[in-house]
């Protein structure tokens, strides 16, 4: 199934892929045209209802496909081919309103070739006539709620025409993903949708028909920039509504904590605090003045220090554990006590990845092991990229936690869902920015599941090695990731240039 929100980022994704939303949008109004010549005989008479958006842009080039095939001669409108439908469009609002460019070019082509398109400027002047057929296209996935005007009027006009109502992905109204439809919603007696049924129509009392529309595979199997449209930014948050983050890490290291931080902070998050030994406090907190760093007497984590850990973790919505740690006996202990104890989120990276298999946990863990560790893990590994999905697949169903696992082509999956991403490049082999996509994926984790959190991640990651591996070859450096994160998580819609 598909929600709201996954319709979005698929049509993102193909686009970027190469096959433009207004071919999507042929594609969908041919599936619609097909879905009344499946319900009426040839020659019916079908009323189509349009909003301004790209659900009425579907319905537009339906009317198209309903009219035989055959060109029409200037003032031929009476030489009707046996096959052609009796179609008249009622755009609700002026077309100068229309929403998008594809569905305005499409209402600009039937007016013309001279269709009956009609703008419905005032909703109670809106006469559907006596059709077979009404083609409900007000809303579609983007809008749910109780329906106003002048969807409200055009609704009671469908119920009130006695006619059979075909709405085109889900009746306008109601809710895709599941939630409390409108009271007025439309009352569809068949529905046409694409790609994939959507969670909202299960419980309808309406035929559902899904249909391809051309939806690369590829747009669902690898990651893409559509996947940032999950990404968004209440205007009137306050400080920590975006995310807090605990880092725990350092001790022989202190980059790798330091670097953690920095990118949960340019990945989004409001508050990132590191907890680290005191032996290295003053260290790490010389690399950024935006770091806030806490500390715990001596050289590195021993089970000693769980209590002022744990008591830290408290209130924070994501914590990272394993930057910069080391593999020092006590150390792993500590790590493993720690997530046997915790809750919430953790991402779990680097040294503390090795004690996931034998603990018991009830936080939700989203490890990030780049194919040394995991074999170390116990998981499998091949060189063929689409094989190594299905083996990280079934080994983050064993373990029952989310996997993100590094490499040319890197493999997300918690068992159920599994996607691939492909940004990134050979540079991005210097050491660091893996403790880069681990505090990016602290970030994204406290907004997103840990599935979603790691597919966005990885993403960005790769794309920012992309962004400034242009500047720098494969002389880049882990910092250099921290910076383009911000310009990489650029989301389609903000038509800012930034990397593809």
């Amino acid at each position: 199934m598909l929600t709201a929100q996954d319709v979005a980022v698929l049509d993102a994704n193909a686009e970027a892929l190469g096959v433009p939303r207004k071919q999507l949008m042929e594609s969908s109004g041919n599936a619609v045209a097909r879905a009344v010549r499946d319900l009426t005989d040839p020659g019916a008479t079908v009323a189509i209802v349009a909003g301004r958006g790209n659900n009425g842009g579907d319905a537009l080039v339906a009317a198209r496909f309903l009219d035989g095939g055959a060109p029409r001669a200037p003032g031929s409108r009476g030489a009707e081919r046996p096959d052609d439908y009796d179609t008249t469009v009622h755009l609700l609002g002026r077309a100068s309103a229309v929403g998008t460019d594809i569905a305005r070019e499409n209402w600009d082509a039937l007016v013309e070739a001279d269709y009956d398109a009609r703008e419905v400027t005032d909703a109670t002047a809106l006469e559907l006539g006596d059709p077979d057929l009404v083609v409900d296209a007000m809303l579609g996935t983007g809008v749910s709620g109780d329906l106003r005007e002048p969807e409200a009027t055009a609704a009671r006009r469908m119920a009130e025409s006695g006619a059979t109502v075909l709405s085109v992905d889900v009746p306008s109204g109601v809710d895709p993903d599941g939630g409390a439809g409108a009271a007025n919603a439309v009352t569809a007696d068949h529905i046409v949708t694409f790609h994939d049924t959507k969670p909202g129509l299960a419980d309808l009392d309406a035929d559902v028909r899904v249909e391809p529309i051309g939806i690369p595979a590829a747009a669902e199997t690898f990651v893409g920039p559509g996947d940032l449209l999950r990404l968004g930014r209440d205007p009137s948050s306050h400080k920590g509504d975006n995310g807090e983050v605990l880092v725990v890490g350092g001790g022989p290291y202190t980059g790798a904590p330091a670097l953690s931080a920095q990118a949960a902070l340019r990945a989004g998050a409001d508050l990132v605090r590191v907890v680290c030994p005191s032996e290295v406090a003053r260290e790490l907190q010389g690399y950024s003045e935006n770091l806030i760093v806490r500390s715990f007497h001596g050289e590195r984590l021993t089970p000693a220090h769980l209590d002022t850990v744990r008591e830290l973790a408290e209130g924070h919505d994501t914590v990272v554990l394993g930057p910069g740690l080391g593999d020092a006996a006590e150390t792993l202990s500590a790590a493993e006590q720690l997530l046997s104890t915790l809750e919430g989120t953790v991402v779990v990276d680097a040294d503390a990845l090795q004690v996931v298999p034998e603990v018991e946990t009830r936080a939700d863990l989203l490890c990030t092991p780049h194919q040394g560790e995991l074999r170390k893990m116990g998981g499998e590994t091949v060189d063929d990229p689409a094989e190594r999905a299905e083996l990280v697949e079934e080994f983050a169903a064993a373990l029952g936690h989310t996997l993100l696992v590094k490499g040319a082509h890197d493999v997300i999956s918690d068992g159920e869902r599994t996607r691939r991403n492909r940004t990134g490049n050979p540079g991005m082999t210097v050491g660091g920015t893996g403790d880069v996509l681990a505090g990016a994926c602290g970030a994204l984790a406290s907004v997103l599941d840990t599935h979603d959190a790691a597919s966005v991640a990885a993403f960005a990651n790769g794309r920012a090695g992309d962004i400034v591996v242009e500047e720098y070859g494969n002389g880049l450096v882990a910092t250099d990731l921290v910076d383009a994160l911000p310009r990489a998580m650029r989301r389609p819609d903000e038509d800012i240039a930034g990397g593809a």
